[in-house]
């Protein structure tokens, strides 16, 4: 029998605003999703077009999350962990092991082995798999969040400290989605 693989990645760790978002992916075997690769090498159209591919070939998949009170509260790294916990958790089949971008691991030994791979997004599938639905799905909120508040260029910049960002912040002040414990909000905020 196949042993079971998730593929486990985080978005949003340097954003300003929003939540930071995993997903965990456990792919077939006989998976056909050409172009797979780490989300940040793919342009936005390509990385919807995976998306689908993904979310109708894999065998499961699942999204995390650490909201912004998380974030502050936990601090960014502490937030991703737990998101990252969540998204294997989340997954309806439990895998017999992960494999984690990065080089540090979510707590998830109560459900299988883990390990870290570094820039495991560009050379694991499964997480390849899992960058490009963290991403989707968090630039998707962005969007979202843009046509609420679309002064504040969500759309273009995506949360991250861009110098149109800061000078909104400056200009239009702190949203609740706003991450507060990081430096250029907080700088604001005192």
């Amino acid at each position: 029998m196949q042993k079971l693989i998730a593929g486990v990645d985080e978005v949003g760790r340097g954003p300003l605003v929003g939540a930071v978002v995993t997903a965990a992916v456990i792919l077939p075997e006989d998976y056909d999703i050409p172009g797979l690769n780490d989300s940040k090498k793919l342009t936005e159209k390509k990385r919807d077009v995976l998306y689908d591919l993904i979310t109708d070939q894999a065998h499961c998949w699942s999204v995390g999350r650490a909201e912004v009170d998380e974030i502050d509260q936990l601090n960014i790294l502490h937030a991703t962990m737990l998101a990252m916990r969540r998204s294997v958790e989340g997954l309806s089949v439990k895998p017999d092991h992960v494999q984690v971008d990065g080089n540090r691991c979510p707590d998830v030994e109560h459900i299988c082995t883990v390990e870290a791979i570094i820039k495991g997004d560009g050379l694991v599938p499964a997480i390849s798999a899992a960058s490009i639905i963290a991403k989707v799905t968090r630039d998707r909120e962005m969007l979202a969040l843009d046509a609420q508040f679309p002064e504040y260029g969500f759309a273009k910049h995506k949360g991250y400290p861009t110098p149109d960002h800061l000078s909104a912040l400056e200009k239009y002040g702190v949203l609740a989605e706003h991450r507060k414990s990081f430096a250029p909000v907080k700088k604001l905020l005192s």
